[in-house]
């Protein structure tokens, strides 16, 4: 998870550029700090999706076979 001061410092960044221009410096800030949240993002999300399981109205599990592979693998790793 991102730290609170990242994610301030991302929304005046965001905030700054839409009333005024920002210096190459702080696009390029912006630029990394965006790219941190949205590789938290996805982490978050994936490790979530490994936790899932799908199951058809009538009980069956139909996981998809490229998720029961992930979960098999994070179990190795673990």
């Amino acid at each position: 998870m991102l730290s609170k001061e990242k994610i301030q410092r991302i929304n005046e960044l965001a905030n700054k550029s839409k009333t005024e221009r920002l210096s190459d410096a702080e696009k390029n800030e912006q630029k990394g700090l965006r790219e941190e949240y949205l590789k938290n993002v996805r982490k978050s999300f994936k490790n979530q999706f490994k936790g899932m399981t799908v199951v058809d109205p009538n009980g069956n599990d139909v996981t998809p076979k490229k998720l029961k592979e992930m979960q098999a693998r994070e179990k190795r790793k673990h």
